[in-house]
Formats: C-alpha cells, structure tokens, sequence
C-alpha cells in the first residue's frame, strides 16, 4: 500500500473523517504530486513545497485555498514520519500566503434610525423585537449574548447590563436610554407570557427563553417590514455599535472593552472601516481625487 493509502485509511478508519473529507486530502496530495512533476513524496524537500505554493499562487488561486492545500500536505508529512518512517518533514516552517481579512458588512447610522424608528405594532412580540434589536445595537452584542441575558442581568436604574461573552468571561455594558425604554415597554409584556422558574430576558410567545434562529429570523423580517431592502443578521447591529462608537469618539480601547475582544487587533477592523468612509469620502469631494468624465 502507498503512503498516501496508509494516510487515507489513517483519515477514515482512526480519525473517522467523512468521505468527502478524505476526497478533498487526496486531492489535495495529488495536486502537490502534480506540481513537484512526479518526483516521490519522501524526496520533497522545503524547496519543492515552497515552489509548489509559488506555482498555486501564479494560477490566482485564493490564499485560504492555498493554505488549506498546504495544511493537508503538512497532515500527510506528519503522519508519514511518525507512521511511515519518512525522513523529513519538508513542510516545516512553511507559512500560508496571508489571506486578506474580510471587512464586515455595517449599517449606516441613517440604515440603523430607518431599523429601529419604524413604527411597531402594540403586540407583545413587536415590543419585545423592538427591545431586541435597540440592545443589540445600543451596546453591540453578540447573538450568543443576547439570547443568554436573564432579566437579572439587567440593571435599568443604572443603565447597564452584565453580559456572559466568550470563554464565560463576564463584563459590563452600557445600555442607552432607547434601549432602556424599550425593554421597560416589553417588561410587562414579558410578564404575561413567562413560564414560572424562566430566568430568560428576552422569551418566546410560549414562554421559554428565545433561540438564536428565531432572532435571526425576526431581526431579517423586521428589516424588511423596515424597508432596508437588504439582508439584515444580528452581528451587523454589533459592527455598526463599534463602528459608530468609533467614529464619534475615536477611542479605540474602549470599543474593545465594550465588545469584549481579548484582543485590541480584532477590533482594530473598525478602524479599517472608519478609513473605509474617509476614502469614499475624500474621492467623492475633493477636486484632485474626481475622476474626470
């Protein structure tokens, strides 16, 4: 049996990866078997991988593409010198092609009014959509954090809420004073429909705490009701809170505080996203930047 075969069969039998999983490794070890010109796989030296990557990126093959190609060779390399006795594994300190970091899709301020302003029904679940969405926005929540808020959690007199985010570390939000009326216009709808020992701030019209699907499905259907006339899911309520916040205050730390990012490189994005606005800005207003017609 080849090694790739022993490989495939470590990948199915031991490691219980699905078929089209398996599939998309072989493929995977005969494009590099391809671009090498046949040469063994255990002659490979970091030379042949690194022109094998310099010969994918000349094909303009996406740079996540290509360092899931180079992750499955490496997968193999590892294997096979632990399993199969390869001397080397040529993969080592080999590093992905950087793939350009996707911005996140916003809306604008006036986007975020035309949302939130529209005029709702008096019926219970309006009530409690319309809390939703001005939490979700007032202090940039993630979904996970919404449907997981119990009302002991909120704090109306002081204007702020306790949040339970990634790795169940806990902070404290501001809440503003929309939001703040909103949720007290839901409270004694919230009253009328809870099931006894149901801690959930936010529930369904049977009583029990809300899904994060239904969110979903709520937030898209309110935005249409809205008018947007666009795809509306609950994370853009959290970049456009960052982004906005950012934009009128500029202070970046405290973003980060607020969103509860362990890193202020995650949410240094939103700076990319303020010169985002800066640029359409300036080429659209200033004379040497117009494009001739």
């Amino acid at each position: 049996m080849s090694a790739v075969a022993h490989y495939l069969q470590h990948l199915a039998a031991e490691r219980r990866l699905s078929p089209h999983t398996v599939a998309a490794y072989q493929r995977d070890l005969d494009t590099l078997s391809e671009l090498t010109a046949g040469k063994p796989l255990a002659d490979l030296d970091v030379a042949d991988i690194r022109g094998a990557i310099v010969k994918l990126r000349s094909r303009r093959l996406a740079a996540a593409s290509v360092a899931r190609q180079l992750s499955s060779w490496r997968g193999f390399y590892t294997f096979a010198c632990r399993r199969l006795g390869y001397p080397r594994n040529p993969c080592v300190g080999l590093r992905p092609p950087k793939a350009a970091k996707a911005l996140p899709d916003i809306l604008s301020p006036d986007s975020c009014s035309q949302l939130l302003d529209r005029a709702a029904d008096d019926g219970a679940l309006a009530m409690r959509d319309h809390a939703m969405f001005e939490l979700f926005y007032s202090s940039g929540l993630r979904l996970s954090e919404l449907v997981g808020l119990d009302l002991d959690d909120l704090n109306l007199q002081a204007g702020e809420a306790q949040v339970t985010g990634k790795g169940r570390k806990t902070r404290i939000v501001p809440v503003g004073r929309a939001a703040l009326d909103a949720i007290a216009a839901w409270l004694p709808q919230r009253q009328l429909l809870v099931r006894e020992s149901v801690a959930a701030l936010f529930i369904s019209q049977r009583g029990s705490r809300l899904t994060p699907r239904s969110v979903q499905l709520r937030l898209d259907r309110w935005a249409r009701q809205a008018g947007l006339g666009q795809h509306v899911h609950p994370h853009m309520l959290r970049h456009a809170f960052a982004t906005h916040v950012l934009q009128s205050s500029g202070d970046l730390r405290a973003v980060q505080e607020m969103l509860g990012h362990a890193s202020i490189s995650t949410t240094q994005v939103y700076t990319h996203l303020d010169w985002q606005h800066l640029a359409k800005v300036y080429d659209q207003a200033h004379p040497r930047a117009r494009k001739k017609g």
